[in-house]
């Protein structure tokens, strides 16, 4: 990574260009840069969440669109389909850690058996139950457990679906997108017959986005499943339960096209659905619009676990805070800000299970654990603005001393921006309620960090950081 401040040396020690300058310029979008190119690739953490394979929302909405284009649907229309169909899921985390804690087993799992299940025949269903319910239980609890989540004592899927959909269309809302995009994300689960959820909206009552989602979504998902021929079966079954007979007649002729199926593979999906977007709309980022996407992601990432909640805006906060002590100008702030928000986005690739874990985490749990950093890395450095803080935001678990992780990496491989976010989480962390403790106060947590000073953790950005809370605790004292 490029930098205009020279690495801190490896023991901490103030560094002479550490203030008073720039993190490096702005980023400018430019009038050439599409809102679509920053949620096409953010899109990836959205698959990682929903335990589907990556690029499941590009390969859903190349599918869409095309139905779209077999159905005449008006130029005006299609925008709002475009985007609804790049983030169909943006609710998927809030009911992460619920979907885990009822069925006993990892989320993601129980989220992709479930796109491929017929949960609205009762056989179905029941069978989609006792395979989600978490394997190994002594057989009478499982059977009990089974029993439980089928009579809805733990709150069943609809309420889990209601709260993914309401909350995908209020990010979308929030995002500024229409209100037509917003309705489509939020009656993704409704079925043509009426037994969808959460609603029960029925026929042409379901808003024709939504059905254009639900219908793409699916034929995706057994697509990369099982293959074409398995996407083509699941639409002629489900004609006139799940899906609008028109729209499924309208897929079958697309899907006969020799470029379809092909379309959905190789390296260039993501070209592919950029050249979908309507050129008479195309919807541009400029830097506030950047900084609402990667405050809507942030929210997304924290609402993953109930302990995690608005972590990464208080990272964020802490991080800025960090860096005006510092002396770090405006465009720096703004750029380690984006980084704070997003640092945590490969956790979306985590199991629930594993986040919400009240007791000591196995070698493996560990294992994937430590490999967020590296999924969000891998997803930032897809995002044409965010690149250039992929890295420092996948630092944020690396030590001064280089026994952090993913990559431990230390002394003057390591940032200043890095250790600034790095002291900004562990404060954060530490200061928050989490399922193996209880919140720390802060005299406990300024402590635990001091004895980590110059191995762990940076002494000039946790003096920097002291001094940031007596300013705040000074402001608030006046307020």
């Amino acid at each position: 990574m490029t930098s205009a401040i020279a690495p801190a040396p490896p023991t901490g020690a103030p560094n002479p260009t550490a203030t008073a300058v720039a993190l490096g310029a702005a980023v400018d979008p430019s009038a050439a840069l599409r809102t679509s190119e920053v949620v096409a690739a953010l899109s990836t953490a959205l698959d990682l969440t929903e335990g589907m394979p990556e690029g499941h929302a590009l390969r859903t909405c190349l599918i869409g669109m095309r139905v779209a284009a077999e159905i005449d649907l008006p130029t005006t229309t299609l925008s709002s389909l475009f985007y609804a169909l790049l983030l169909k899921d943006l609710g998927c985390s809030s009911n992460a850690s619920k979907m885990a804690q009822l069925f006993q087993a990892d989320d993601r799992a129980a989220k992709a058996l479930h796109k491929r299940m017929r949960w609205t025949n009762l056989a179905d269903a029941f069978r989609f139950v006792v395979r989600a319910t978490r394997s190994g239980e002594v057989s009478l609890a499982r059977i009990r457990r089974i029993a439980e989540v089928a009579l809805g004592r733990h709150g069943g899927t609809q309420e889990l679906m209601a709260l993914r959909c309401e909350r995908g269309a209020s990010i979308a809302l929030d995002l500024g997108f229409a209100d037509a995009t917003a309705d489509a994300i939020r009656t993704l689960d409704e079925h043509w017959d009426g037994r969808g959820q959460p609603a029960g909206l029925h026929g042409e009552g379901i808003p024709l986005l939504g059905r254009i989602l639900q219908l793409a979504q699916t034929t995706e998902v057994f697509a990369s499943a099982y293959g074409p021929a398995a996407a083509r079966r699941v639409a002629r079954r489900r004609r006139g339960t799940w899906f609008d007979p028109q729209l499924v007649d309208a897929f079958l002729k697309a899907q006969r096209r020799p470029d379809f199926w092909p379309a959905l593979a190789g390296e260039r999906v993501r070209e592919r659905v950029a050249a979908l977007e309507p050129e008479d709309r195309v919807r541009r980022s400029d830097e506030a619009q950047l900084d609402r996407v990667a405050e809507a992601f942030a929210g997304v990432i924290d609402a993953k676990s109930p302990w995690t909640y608005r972590h990464s805006t208080e990272v964020a906060r802490y991080t800025v805070g960090i860096a005006e002590e510092l002396g770090i100008d405006a465009a720096g702030q703004r750029r380690l800000r984006r980084a704070a928000l997003l640092h945590d986005l490969g956790k979306l690739g985590v199991s629930s299970a594993i986040l919400d874990k009240p007791g000591r985490l196995t070698d493996e749990e560990l294992v994937e654990v430590r490999r967020h950093p590296d999924h969000t890395l891998r997803i930032l450095e897809r995002v044409g603005p965010f690149r250039d803080l992929a890295e420092v935001a996948a630092m944020h678990h690396e030590r001064v001393d280089g026994g952090g992780y993913h990559r431990g990496v230390g002394g003057a491989e390591l940032p200043l921006e890095a250790r600034i976010l790095a002291v900004a989480d562990q404060f954060e962390a530490l200061s928050a309620e989490r399922p193996y403790r209880e919140r720390l106060d802060r005299a406990r947590v300024i402590a635990i960090l001091e004895r980590d000073l110059g191995t762990g953790i940076d002494p000039v950005v946790f003096a920097a950081l002291r001094r940031y809370l007596d300013r705040e605790g000074r402001a608030t004292a006046v307020a």
